[in-house]
């Protein structure tokens, strides 16, 4: 059976992502909380804060088939109103936990037949939105370093990236707690609705599989990016 690192993994997007991998993969899951995450059936949690300068990195001493990193931030607010700690807030957990775990396990990737790692970025990144600067310009940088990595780790290492618009989650439930919210995010997009947990697991479930892409940022928005 192949081998998944996640981080991240405890509910929302993570939590969906290792429901449907586990079937597949033998699951390492890193997150700072067991949330909803079905530990056994194949899936091993540790405790890990990625946000930590030197966070406590379990050692894994077999190959590692896929490393998806999930930890992610919403916090809108006016450029005016954002302190120099929300950015670093952003950067450390969006990017700099990123750099970290791959880091850390690039060894064990490099042993792998056709390893794969999977980041997330924002819809926010490509398209302009007000009160999105921290997180766009973290996000930004998931962008960058997807393509920088796919080009430095090929041909053994794919890279990728999805680029999800407002998805239901507990992240999210700030902007979607009231039916009039919910509602105005939905006609936002051309699809009329919110994404869930499981539209974007599925995506991150073909990236993994996907042996011929790599360097690509994958929009999974509802058509947010593309139609007007």
């Amino acid at each position: 059976m192949k081998h998944a690192l996640m981080i991240g993994a405890s509910s929302g997007i993570g939590g969906a992502l290792a429901k449907k991998l586990s079937v597949t993969h033998e699951i390492t899951a890193l997150s700072r909380t067991s949330g909803n995450l079905n530990a056994g059936n194949g899936i091993n949690h540790f405790m890990v804060d990625i946000a930590q300068d030197n966070p406590d990195f379990p050692s894994i001493d077999k190959p590692i088939d896929a490393l998806i990193y999930c930890p992610g931030t919403i916090s809108l607010k006016p450029f005016r109103s954002i302190k120099n700690e929300d950015f670093l807030n952003d950067w450390n957990i969006n990017v700099l936990g990123a750099i970290k775990t791959i880091r850390h396990y690039l060894p064990q990737l490099q042993q792998a037949t056709a390893p794969s790692i999977t980041l997330f970025s924002t819809v926010a990144v490509q398209t302009g939105m007000p009160f999105h600067a921290s997180i766009s310009a973290a996000k930004g940088a998931i962008e960058g370093l997807t393509r920088s990595l796919a080009a430095e780790f090929a041909p053994k290492i794919r890279v990728n990236a999805i680029a999800p618009s407002l998805t239901q989650t507990p992240l999210a439930e700030k902007l979607l707690n009231a039916e009039a919210k919910i509602k105005a995010a939905e006609e936002r997009h051309p699809l009329k609705k919110i994404g869930t947990p499981d539209d974007i697991a599925d995506a991150a479930l073909f990236l993994i599989n996907a042996n011929w892409i790599t360097g690509q940022i994958i929009p999974v928005d509802g058509g947010m990016q593309a139609i007007r």
